[in-house]
């Protein structure tokens, strides 16, 4: 059992690797690669949702993939949603899920925010199992309950008021990270990840911009809502130093037009001037005309 606890930890720490290597949107091939460990094969996710390698008798992580057919969700108290593995409760995955539960064994869950690309979240914990509604609570923790979780001699419980709001807080913060990355990779895979005004490709350059700011009437975090841009272009834009019109045009501000500068004002934000955005190949996930209308307004209004 010491050796099973040792083995998820591996796996928290190669995972740790991977991700200030990576960045925290993996590709699927390097998770179900996984790792070895004294020559084992530790594989971090698989073909179910509810995933248990070979080397553990307790599942490793749980996988909501993008456009999927379960509906995992946030619920009243803050928590995750997450579906079992069909209908009966009784079947092994959700069996090794209610495990977990009961030992508080930590876990890494795997959110697919566009097809083959996850955003690994650890640890989290099963904290509720729902037989009515076929779901496990899930929460997710801070880093340094990992190894009070697994080396403590009797399951390490969460039972105060103030350790469930801890939980709570973090996996609030979760689920917002969740949803911005997923809008971030969506957007920029709607634009074959380049910039819609000046198409430079590097990836580590380039933002998801809101035409209606998060959290405004029509802020969604939908694709429509969104445009690929580098970074210096997505500060101009937030900033009303470059607007676009409802049929796609770039306009410069006035001001800014008449400034003298060097070359990157020049080239970089002054040819842009009646210029059309590069737009995705899909139609359907084009910018809003009523969300370009109304930050166009505001654009206007600055000059």
């Amino acid at each position: 059992m010491e050796e099973q606890k040792r083995i998820r930890l591996a796996a928290f720490n190669w995972l740790k690797e991977q991700t200030m290597l990576y960045g925290d949107v993996l590709p699927r091939e390097l998770l179900a690669r996984g790792f070895e460990y004294d020559g084992q094969r530790i594989t971090l996710l698989g073909p179910q949702g509810i995933w248990k390698p070979k080397a553990l008798s307790v599942p490793l992580s749980v996988t909501t993939v993008y456009d999927g057919p379960y509906d995992d969700a946030i619920d009243s108290g803050g928590f995750l949603q997450y579906r079992y593995r069909g209908t009966d409760p009784e079947h092994r995955d959700n069996k090794g899920l209610r495990e977990a539960m009961e030992k508080q064994i930590p876990l890494i869950y795997f959110y697919g925010i566009v097809p083959g690309k996850y955003l690994a979240v650890w640890p989290v914990y099963i904290i509720g199992d729902n037989p009515s509604s076929l779901t496990f609570t899930i929460a997710a923790d801070d880093i340094s309950t990992i190894e009070n979780h697994l080396f403590r001699s009797q399951g390490y419980n969460i039972s105060s008021n103030s350790e469930i709001a801890v939980r709570r807080y973090i996996t609030s913060s979760v689920r917002q990270r969740l949803h911005q990355k997923s809008f971030r990779e969506r957007v920029l895979l709607a634009y074959s990840q380049q910039c819609a005004f000046c198409r430079i490709r590097h990836i580590q350059l380039l933002d998801a911009a809101h035409i209606i700011p998060d959290g405004e009437e029509l802020g969604d975090p939908v694709v429509n809502n969104g445009i690929s841009l580098c970074k210096i272009h997505h500060a101009a834009f937030d900033a009303n130093i470059i607007g676009v019109t409802p049929d796609y045009i770039i306009e410069v501000r006035e001001d800014i037009l008449e400034e003298k500068d060097g070359p990157m004002l020049k080239h970089g934000i002054q040819e842009l001037q009646h210029k059309k955005i590069i737009l995705p190949h899909d139609k359907a996930k084009w910018p809003d005309r009523e969300r370009l209308y109304i930050k166009y307004t505001k654009f206007k209004k600055t000059g």
